[in-house]
């Protein structure tokens, strides 16, 4: 039996890390992308491919999907991780600030699903899962790059679902609230109804579901991983 390949950017530490583990977990071939050296030898450990490449870097992008399709001949899954977007005042921040953030959040979704849809379409399905934030519907002063951008990611997402579910393909957006490679203040995890911060195991385990044929009729959404923390309804 064919093994499924599952793409995963930023996968050096943190959220991407966890979800490159879980997938391996699962039986997954892994073909990761980060700027550190490290992927490598977390490439090493899950028997899968890697590359050093950045994800606002769309020839980066073109050369991780071309590396999976060669060595595997198949792409089921994408998890498009990145980075944190710049931060500071609202006003204070830059035009390059913005373009930045667009890049680093949202046109590298838009470029993945660009490369890699044709070929889901050859297969007759696969399923995109886009790290967010808690802040794209509540948006935050602490994070506003962020928090503008990934509003446009929930938009994209949405139109994603009703232009390319026909082809039993499939866009998800996990939004974690604070996770435990954040650090955050006593007085934030007050805040935070669960009382504690998120785990990566819970954002990968999330990202797995969201691949899985459990969650076949799934798509177009935004699911919150945040211990309530989000008010709106």
């Amino acid at each position: 039996m064919t093994k499924q390949v599952a793409i995963i950017t930023a996968a050096s530490k943190g959220m991407g890390k966890a979800c490159a583990r879980a997938f391996h977990e699962q039986g997954y071939e892994v073909v990761l992308m980060a700027r550190s050296e490290s992927i490598f030898d977390l490439a090493e450990q899950l028997s899968g491919e890697a590359m050093q490449g950045s994800v606002d870097e769309a020839n980066d992008l073109d050369e991780l999907v071309k590396m999976a399709i060669d060595r595997f001949g198949r792409i089921d899954v994408v998890v498009n991780n990145t980075g944190h977007p710049p931060k500071g005042e609202l006003l204070s921040l830059t035009d390059q600030d913005w373009h930045s953030g667009n890049d680093l959040v949202l046109m590298n979704v838009i470029r993945m699903a660009r490369l890699v849809t044709p070929i889901m379409q050859g297969q007759e399905g696969g399923s995109f899962i886009n790290i967010s934030t808690f802040a794209a519907y509540e948006p935050s002063l602490k994070f506003p790059v962020s928090s503008a951008m990934r509003a446009a990611l929930g938009a994209y997402t949405k139109m994603y679902a009703q232009a390319y579910g026909p082809d039993n393909i499939r866009m998800n957006n996990i939004l974690p609230g604070y996770i435990e490679s954040y650090p955050i203040t006593e007085e934030t995890k007050k805040e935070i109804p669960l009382k504690r911060s998120g785990s990566l195991d819970e954002i990968a385990r999330t990202a797995v579901f969201l691949a899985s044929d459990a969650a076949a009729y799934i798509t177009g959404e935004n699911l919150k991983v945040d211990g309530g923390l989000s008010k709106h309804v």
